[in-house]
């Protein structure tokens, strides 16, 4: 989500300035006068109406790509609508600038279905210099990683390799097995082009939409699966490693605003600033302009240059520091993309504490409300400065480099930042605290309380302390029983076990306790360092199987064990048991009654209660949907010449295959046997329910093999179009089945041209 969320920031809005206009420019009546546009001109808004062909949409996260010929730009839709890659839409909004010029669409209006422009070979430096910015593209790569992505929907994101350089493309796929089976894989796809953008929108890395696995060529095969591989000893890892690296060197100028010999420079350049990686130890002054040479790479989408060289030019032009607040360093905003990362700034603020550490001292400052950490490293040669003794509650001036974790960066949204001091006198003391603060105020109670508690009489003191028992044993039974409860309610698991390592905590008076899930997260109140901490562990046992994790528990060094320690691990231990073993066992059962066990698709259920959705769906719309009936034909024959292992074999490729030709909000069911439906909600008529049926038809051409075998296989199908062929979902089940109980008596009684025949006719044949 993080990366599609920073890629829809790129196509958002940034002010420019700009003339201004001598009259209202005209209305722009083609995408081809938007096009035209620089940013200046998009700045003013210009009213657009045009149509256009559409090459990538993602609804629900208001994407939207469109291209005429070789010109092609971003769409911000009004509504999370979804649109086809092809269709042919009508498009009214406004113009605004951002990467480049993009349209803020009030209405996008379906036209017909049309054919894709035709994509354009591209290689790594094309995308790199956003020369083919948002247009249809075709690469070549070599698969690195493929997962799937949880959000608002399933999609799967690859890491790609190219000639020259990483790419990343979102896939809209969810089937698990397809980016298995791409790993390594030398394939070309064909997507939208976009880009990664850090906080200055600077671009940072290359980006590919692509909206369907059929996109996905594999041009060349690894023949050993990468879960097959050997295992490598850990410490023998990079006996694989082999780069080559074409980058070539580049230079640059600014003024050093940050040094850390033997690790890192900052220039800066205006409102632009660079980190540099680099192993000199020259000296070099805070505020020299200075020239740096190295190679340009990308981090977590942050630019800088690694293996660098300095050199000062003799020149010194110290910067001063921008004055900024909290909200403009840890909000990123689309619509002024002026962020600070590795920029010299100044902020105000109060320190709440500060902490010395090996190598860095450390101060936690509050600024409008907000936290953030001023850090100085220690240099790794010389005598180390003692820290700065900062009172809490002195009011502060920090002056240093921003550092902001831009792979964390959303617009809209918080973002982390810290501050890096070049020395211990970039903290300026505006104030000392006040004497009047709710530290010394606390103080101040605290000493008359207990002044208040020491005149009570120990009698007093002696009840309070079994009522204080009476009501943690009561209060530690009611928690227990209501963690009992939501073991068997819909609460999320992860709140169940950190409400149990709470309870821990509390029967240990305050303990830190946290939960280890061998093949899940940690909850609970983990320490950093537990170096300094006594820990009692108790293993999370199984009913069956190896153990499920550890339940923990960190003491202060100086306390001796008690029997209690190890009794509430124990107890707690069983509820982790209870908890973990219920929800797994109910969702198993879950996806056994959702899912048919042998090909992994849909069952009957899931797909009777998807039609009724669609059907519901199409009443408030007043839309239309396809279903497809497939039947495998002379499937018995296969079980009976060959087993039934081979016939389970069979039906796992088949429903395979059949997956790969259906797009993202396609559902494929097994209903029994070997009979199959599919649903097609994003369809307009019964000419796209035919063309994905004889894709699918065309899926069983290829032989299949397995078990030493080589069989030609072929499916009768039968379509049907709500609400043309039923009204309901028993009626559109039964005249797409009639449909294909047709299709296959047609075949058999032999009306096909005799070619059809022989080539959808099941043969099965030994493989010599």
């Amino acid at each position: 989500m993080l990366l599609s969320t920073l890629t829809l920031a790129v196509s958002m809005v940034f002010a420019v300035s700009s003339p201004a206009w001598p009259s209202q420019p005209a209305t722009l009546t083609s995408l081809h006068a938007v096009y035209a546009l620089d940013n200046a001109q998009a700045a003013h808004r210009i009213h657009a109406i045009f149509e256009a062909t559409v090459v990538y949409s993602r609804g629900y996260e208001r994407l939207l790509y469109v291209q005429d010929d070789n010109e092609a730009f971003f769409v911000s839709p009004p509504t999370n609508a979804e649109f086809l890659a092809g269709d042919r839409v009508l498009i009214k909004g406004d113009t605004q600038a951002s990467f480049r010029p993009l349209v803020v669409a009030s209405d996008v209006t379906f036209i017909r279905h049309g054919d894709l422009p035709k994509p354009v070979p591209a290689t790594f430096a094309d995308l790199i210099r956003a020369q083919y910015d948002c247009r249809l593209v075709t690469v070549r790569a070599k698969v690195r990683a493929a997962d799937l992505v949880n959000g608002a929907k399933r999609s799967s994101r690859l890491q790609l390799v190219m000639a020259d350089g990483h790419a990343e493309a979102n896939l809209d796929s969810e089937d698990e097995w397809d980016l298995i089976d791409l790993l390594d894989d030398d394939v070309e796809i064909t997507g939208v082009a976009a880009g990664k953008f850090d906080d200055k929108m600077q671009q940072t890395g290359v980006v590919l939409y692509v909206s369907s696995i059929a996109n996905v060529k594999i041009l060349k095969n690894v023949n050993t699966h990468p879960w097959s591989l050997p295992l490598t000893p850990m410490d023998q890892v990079l006996f694989g490693y082999n780069v080559q690296d074409l980058t070539y060197r580049v230079r640059v100028r600014g003024t050093i605003t940050y040094y850390q010999p033997g690790a890192a420079v900052v220039l800066q350049d205006g409102s632009r600033s660079l980190w540099i990686r680099t192993h000199t130890r020259n000296p070099f002054r805070i505020g020299e302009v200075a020239d740096a040479i190295g190679f340009p790479e990308a981090h977590d989408r942050a630019l800088n240059l690694a293996d660098g060289e300095i050199q000062g030019t003799g020149i010194y032009a110290p910067l001063r520091p921008k004055q900024v607040s909290w909200e403009q360093l840890a909000f990123w905003n689309s619509s002024r993309p002026d962020g600070h990362q590795n920029d010299l700034v100044s902020i105000d603020g109060e320190v709440v504490t500060d902490v010395r550490e090996a190598t860095q001292d450390e101060y936690v400052v509050v600024s409008d409300g907000r936290l953030f950490t001023a850090i100085y490293r220690h240099p790794r040669e010389g005598v180390v400065q003692p820290m700065r003794q900062v009172p809490a509650g002195s009011k502060v001036r920090i002056t240093g480099i921003c550092t902001v974790d831009t792979n964390a960066a959303i617009p809209g949204q918080e973002v982390p930042f810290n501050i890096l001091l070049r020395s211990v006198d970039d903290i300026s003391l505006l104030a000392p605290p006040s004497l009047l603060n709710v530290r010394n105020l606390v103080v101040l109670i605290g000493f008359l309380l207990l002044l208040l508690l020491a005149v009570g009489a120990r009698g007093w003191v002696m009840e309070r302390r079994v009522r204080r028992q009476n009501a943690a044993a009561a209060y530690i039974e009611r928690k227990r029983g209501r963690i009992l409860e939501e073991i068997n309610g819909s609460r999320p698991l992860a709140e169940i076990i950190e409400e149990i390592t709470e309870l821990v905590s509390f029967r240990l008076n305050g303990a830190a306790s946290w939960c280890e899930i061998f093949d899940g997260a940690q909850l609970g109140n983990r320490p950093k360092e537990l170096s300094s901490f006594r820990v009692v562990s108790e293993t999370i046992p199984a009913r069956s199987g190896p153990p499920l994790g550890m339940i923990r528990a960190a003491f202060d060094p100086l306390t001796h064990p008690r029997a209690a320690e190890s009794e509430t691990l124990s107890r707690s231990a069983g509820l982790a048991t209870l908890a973990i073993e219920t929800r797994r066992l109910y969702s198993d059962l879950r996806h056994r009654s959702e899912f048919d066990l042998l090909t992994d698709v849909h069952n009957r259920f899931s797909l009777d209660n998807y039609v009724d959705r669609q059907i519901e769906k199409a009443r408030e719309n007043a839309s239309v949907f396809g279903l497809i009936y497939i039947d495998l034909n002379d499937f018995k024959q296969v079980n009976d010449v060959y087993g039934h292992q081979v016939g389970d074999l069979y039906l796992q490729e088949a429903a395979k295959r059949m997956k790969r030709q259906l797009r993202g909000v396609d559902m494929l069911a097994r209903l029994g046997g070997d009979e199959f439906a599919v649903v097609l909600p994003a369809v307009h008529n019964q000419a796209e329910v035919e063309e994905i049926a004889l894709r699918l038809e065309r899926s069983f051409d290829a032989p299949f093999t397995f078990g030493g075998y080589a069989l030609n296989g072929s499916a009768s199908l039968g379509i049907a179009l709500y609400p043309e062929h039923g009204a309901t979902r028993d009626s559109l089940l039964s005249s797409a089945d009639a449909a294909m109980y047709a299709a296959k008596q047609t075949k058999k009684n032999g009306h096909t041209s005799s070619r059809d025949s022989q080539k959808r006719e099941v043969t099965y044949r030994e493989r010599s």
